[in-house]
């Protein structure tokens, strides 16, 4: 029988008779489970996606190779140790940033340190060139515009050589945020899609093993932090990274206060944003954080300095941390 709804003809559900025989989901005896022959951690943790793959820009991000990767080596951390998730979570941090972020930020104060001692002798080019291109267009009477191109292509060239001659270009400082900031992505999306039952490995859900394993006053890893005790840690750590960084620039340019200003903001605004995000990825973001805190702190040891071979500059001092301490307590407790 047809009925009629806003316009369209429906069919109501075929009506069971009595002694019809519904089909049953059959499940495999216990002891006849099928198992792989690859181990937990090797299979790959696939997020869930519709049959059609349809998905915006952040399904497509959450179902990518690197991702995947990440899941993979989260559980593979967690098969090898036999740790709880928030071990598991920590060890692969602490892993990650000792072996990839580490290097690469020793590498970046290497080049930051040989800039800086290239300053001196870029001022002295640009005053020796700027008393030539005065010269040159008092002789053939150029305007002050054609003069001050000159100058800055030029300049341009020359520093440029300098970079060249001691392999010092400051973009290579940057691979640091290059590679640590898509890993940041990665790792955290990772840790949502377990959270969330998105991700799952042969034999066993991730999201059931995350509910029980956190510790403290976090013991779900898969809900929220109700008592906001990690989202505002990691929004402090952020902001004392901010201002270590900030207190050992003297004579900041306009816009490294401008970047300075927009960094705290975000520190602050990942307060409210770790807030609705799962205690494992909040936990994740805690350690990364603490993690580039205590990095920040050993690249200022003159004697960890010298074993990377960082060069020394003007602005190195023998008691980095004392005058660190010095500096924080004058800016922000002994001031009127």
């Amino acid at each position: 029988m047809l009925c009629r709804l806003g316009g369209r003809w429906l069919r109501p559900p075929p009506v069971l008779q009595v002694g019809t025989r519904v089909p049953q989901r059959v499940s495999a005896p216990t002891g006849c489970t099928k198992r792989s022959a690859l181990p937990v951690w090797a299979v790959a943790s696939v997020s869930a996606v519709s049959p059609g793959g349809g998905g915006g820009w952040y399904q497509a991000l959450a179902t990518s190779a690197p991702v995947q990767s990440a899941e993979e080596m989260l559980l593979g951390v967690h098969t090898a140790t036999g740790l709880p998730w928030w071990g598991s979570i920590l060890l692969t941090t602490v892993a990650l940033r000792g072996s990839v972020t580490l290097p690469l930020a020793a590498y970046q104060h290497y080049i930051l340190a040989k800039v800086e001692n290239l300053q001196p002798e870029i001022k002295n080019i640009a005053r020796h060139l700027n008393q030539e291109v005065a010269l040159r267009a008092n002789q053939l009477g150029w305007s002050k515009r054609v003069a001050r191109l000159t100058y800055l292509k030029n300049m341009r060239r020359l520093v440029s050589e300098l970079y060249v001659r001691d392999n010092c270009h400051p973009f290579k400082a940057t691979v640091l945020v290059w590679i640590q900031l898509p890993m940041w992505i990665f790792m955290s999306v990772a840790l949502r899609n377990f959270s969330t039952g998105a991700a799952h490995a042969e034999g066993f859900s991730v999201q059931e093993q995350l509910a029980t394993g956190g510790v403290l006053w976090f013991p779900d890893l898969t809900s929220l932090d109700s008592t906001w005790i990690l989202p505002i840690s990691v929004g402090v750590i952020n902001l004392l990274i901010v201002e270590i960084f900030a207190l050992q620039k003297i004579g900041m340019s306009r816009f490294q206060m401008y970047v300075t200003y927009f960094v705290r903001a975000v520190s602050v605004l990942m307060i409210p944003v770790a807030a609705t995000v799962p205690s494992s990825i909040v936990l994740y973001w805690f350690c990364s954080s603490f993690m580039g805190l205590s990095q920040n702190l050993l690249l200022r040891s003159p004697r960890f300095r010298r074993l990377c071979r960082i060069p020394l500059t003007k602005g190195d001092s023998e008691t980095p941390y004392k005058d660190l301490f010095a500096a924080f307590y004058a800016k922000f407790i002994s001031r009127k």
